[in-house]
């Protein structure tokens, strides 16, 4: 007898009832600033090309010219048969680029997080504290760890403080805390954090996947408070400023050598595909000979945070090219999300469970690609869609 799957349609019918199902539109063009979505141009202000540099010149053809020398894979894991140099001299300039001693290349940040983490902690005597506004990889990365798990709360070093007290008899302490806050745009606060953790003997670990390419002349949260080798674990992502995509870990030989050596999501996924290798170190070569990328994203969001917030929106703590336009109800973030489209300018809502059910907004995201005059378009629609639905 076929097993019954009707659970499934059911569950999918719920979620469509509240309004909480993912339904993704299609990208037919490069992810710029102007792109083709569902059969329309439009103004992409969800995209987590930062620097847009998915489309640089340099990037794709350094990802063409490898697939025509190696191949469109590698053909194994990395750890029997997979490594190419291409591997090493990506992994190699990502160390000089943050000026660590070393560096590992993952298939992405997810699968950087829920293989890394695990390998920290032994037991119950260990404990893992963590941010209670951190990315959802992390937490599934302490899932799978048999620590002892305690949360403190979101930015506040008096929270912390008190947890690391509480734990001062435990083994092996672990702080876990996102760069840049994904939904809200905001910064941990990562010079008191280590501050606090080295008084402690805690190791730290940061997730910086939306500060890569953004914070620190685009080195990173560790480069922005001027950390580097004091913090232990800094995770990263290809995938978003870099235009790319791969999950990178960045700090000392031993801790490459000891995630090279423990971390089944890296043992056991097959390796980047040599494209995407190479475009991996030529975005950070690019990144590295060509500032202005990273002053033009600033300067873009510096402006339109201040545009929004004149227009009387809230754009919540944002202090990054992560702008919210905070809107409360989910069914004001929807509403205001679906005008938006209906003007051109693409934008996500961000409803619960996502964020807290009274704390739904629309995220927007700068990049270095925008134009002022798009940008001023974007201004209008706002100011126009704001107050057909009653924002502002």
């Amino acid at each position: 007898m076929v097993a019954d799957m009707s659970w499934m349609r059911e569950r999918y019918e719920q979620l469509q009832s509240q309004g909480l199902n993912w339904n993704p539109p299609t990208l037919e063009s490069a992810s710029e600033s102007r792109c083709m979505m569902d059969g329309k141009e439009i103004i992409m202000l969800s995209s987590n090309n930062y620097l847009n540099l998915t489309t640089h010149p340099k990037v794709v053809q350094a990802s063409i010219d490898a697939t025509k020398k190696y191949g469109a894979g590698s053909g194994s894991v990395r750890a029997i048969a997979g490594t190419l140099d291409l591997h090493l001299e990506a992994e190699k300039i990502c160390a000089e680029f943050k000026e660590v001693e070393a560096a590992l290349i993952y298939s992405a940040g997810y699968t950087a997080n829920v293989g890394l983490i695990p390998t920290l902690v032994k037991g119950s005597d260990d404990v893992i504290i963590s941010d209670e506004l951190n990315h959802g990889s992390i937490i599934d990365g302490v899932r799978l760890t048999k620590a002892s798990r305690a949360v403190y709360s979101h930015n506040d070093m008096g929270a912390l403080e008190n947890v690391l007290n509480n734990h001062k008899d435990s083994d092996r302490k672990l702080i876990i805390t996102d760069g840049v806050f994904s939904m809200d745009g905001d910064i941990a606060p990562l010079d008191e954090i280590t501050n606090l953790a080295e008084e402690h003997d805690a190791m730290i670990f940061v997730d910086d996947c939306h500060g890569e390419g953004v914070l620190g002349e685009g080195r990173g949260i560790v480069s922005h408070f001027g950390l580097q080798g004091r913090v232990n674990f800094e995770v990263g992502s290809y995938s978003k400023a870099l235009g790319v995509q791969g999950g990178i870990l960045a700090g000392s030989e031993d801790v490459r050598n000891h995630a090279l050596n423990h971390s089944r999501s890296w043992l056991l996924s097959g390796s980047q595909p040599p494209g995407v290798a190479a475009a991996q170190k030529a975005s950070i070569e690019v990144l590295m000979s060509e500032p202005e990328h990273v002053e033009k994203l600033w300067k873009n969001t510096n402006y339109f945070r201040k545009e929004l917030i004149s227009l009387g929106f809230d754009t919540g703590v944002s202090t990054t090219p992560i702008i919210p336009v905070m809107c409360g109800e989910s069914i004001t973030a929807q509403n205001l999300s679906k005008e938006l489209r209906k003007e051109g300018v693409m934008v996500g809502a961000i409803v619960f469970p996502m964020v807290a059910a009274n704390k739904a907004r629309v995220r927007t995201q700068m990049s270095s690609g925008i134009s002022r005059n798009d940008l001023d378009l974007v201004l209008s629609a706002f100011e126009k869609c704001g107050k057909k639905i009653g924002l502002i």
